[in-house]
């Protein structure tokens, strides 16, 4: 592993085809407090882990108004304003009541008053990627997807992406605006989003999985993860991220982290080259293990 290695090394994607990134970006959301709830434990190292990122390459940072709500925002725009080459996605529609506790409001005018509030708080007269948290079942998504192509004809959004979505859910979005992102749980041992990543490269749409370090019991000692981590001198956690940016070139992972020396490590995941048979070998490993969760 290198000692500074740089996300450049993980390729680059063209989010709405014009907004290039490094293809291994950082995930706000563990800069808070516990449940997500406000301030970090350790407000210093957090600052630190945020500054960090345009020294190791990281040119993008995805976070939410609802992460905190509001601090990992603030923390970004106190640790990397005017940012100078980072673009930062952040995302609306949810609501906070309190620690791990997260409420879908999809009201045209919440969904605006978070775009507004978002740019107030990072400092930015447009932000380069909106996407809406969740879609809420109470409120006619049609009503959703015309806000936010609305704000996006008004030039407070750049691009705009989905979060936890399925592939009819993204054709819908389609009437509205250019879904540039789509942003759903995925990693070695969940494939539940398998056929929206598939739909996403056809169509050239960024696909941010969240959680991609999760490996489950791959991990374990003995187990396939661990013996291929200890082939290669890494974690397995590097190894897993390592496996998540092969799988496919519209993938734009978002490994998230509070702490310095765990943010050089994801990063140095780019320097692991697996083999093909080795990413085949995993995503059998993964695959069956998905299957298994799921009673199959």
């Amino acid at each position: 592993m290198a000692i500074h290695p740089s996300t450049s090394a993980s390729g680059q994607f063209q989010i709405g085809g014009d907004l290039t990134v490094n293809r291994l970006g950082f995930g706000a959301m563990r800069v808070t407090g516990k449940g997500i709830w406000g301030e970090p434990a350790d407000r210093a190292e957090a600052l630190r882990t945020l500054r960090r990122l345009p020294e190791l390459g990281v040119n993008f940072i995805d976070t939410a108004d609802s992460y905190g709500p509001n601090v990992s925002e603030d923390l970004i725009h106190e640790a990397l304003h005017p940012y100078r080459g980072v673009s930062v996605a952040t995302k609306g529609g949810l609501t906070r009541h309190g620690p791990d506790v997260w409420e879908p409001l999809g009201r045209p005018e919440y969904l605006r008053q978070c775009v507004l509030m978002s740019l107030r708080r990072l400092g930015l007269e447009r932000i380069d990627l909106w996407q809406l948290h969740r879609i809420d079942s109470k409120v006619p998504r049609d009503e959703q997807f015309d806000c936010i192509g609305q704000m996006q004809k008004e030039g407070l959004i750049r691009h705009a992406g989905l979060s936890e979505v399925q592939v009819e859910d993204i054709e819908a979005a389609g009437a509205y605006f250019k879904v540039a992102t789509v942003q759903n749980r995925y990693n070695l041992v969940d494939r539940t989003s398998e056929a929206v990543l598939d739909y996403c490269a056809q169509h050239h749409i960024g696909f941010i999985p969240w959680y991609p370090l999760a490996a489950g019991d791959l991990a374990k000692p003995g187990a396939l993860l661990d013996t291929m981590a200890k082939a290669h001198h890494a974690a397995p956690s590097q190894i897993a991220l390592a496996w998540v940016l092969k799988r496919s070139p519209v993938m734009l992972p978002i490994p998230g982290t509070s702490k310095v020396l765990h943010l050089e490590e994801n990063v140095a995941a780019v320097n692991i080259k697996l083999s093909d048979d080795e990413f085949a070998a995993l995503d059998r490993e993964g695959q069956r293990a998905y299957r298994t969760t799921q009673g199959h």
